[in-house]
């Protein structure tokens, strides 16, 4: 996936996001953060991978997921305001996202070296976005069986 002169520069991180904004992020080729969250997109560079959790179908109610189910490298410099339909700005960066599959995240927490707590391990993805190793993005990304993560 990974190789260590890219891994020296590259940072990976977890972004905790409904199914379906995930699925809108991939159509679009984009992380999203809400208008206030500009500084939370700011702290990823050209090049970061990032790989999204999603603990739901749908925000704030649909039925529960707990599945990893998209990764990518973001190719964005710099992120933007979008004018949405519904008149909402959001702040988007772009990503290049990979052609993977979801996996569920409960059989992979005794192997990911980001969980601490077992027991409370959903705790650490409320944090919305987060840093996490090369080696633990790597075992992430080849259980979903990602085919490609093209650098930016």
């Amino acid at each position: 996936m990974t190789t260590s002169a890219a891994q020296s520069q590259t940072r990976f991180w977890v972004s905790t996001v409904s199914l379906d904004q995930v699925a809108r992020n991939v159509g679009g080729g984009y992380i999203q953060a809400n208008t206030e969250a500009r500084t939370r997109l700011a702290r990823l560079r050209r090049g970061d991978r990032i790989v999204f959790y999603s603990p739901r179908q749908s925000h704030p109610d649909g039925e529960p997921l707990q599945q990893f189910t998209a990764c990518g490298t973001v190719v964005g410099a710099e992120p933007y305001e979008a004018r949405v339909a519904d008149g909402s700005r959001p702040w988007r960066l772009g990503v290049r996202f990979a052609e993977c599959e979801a996996v569920p995240v409960r059989p992979m927490l005794s192997a990911l070296g980001f969980v601490t707590d077992p027991v409370h391990w959903g705790m650490l993805f409320r944090r919305g976005m987060f840093r996490i190793g090369p080696g633990d993005f790597d075992r992430i990304a080849a259980a979903m069986q990602a085919r490609v993560l093209l650098a930016g």
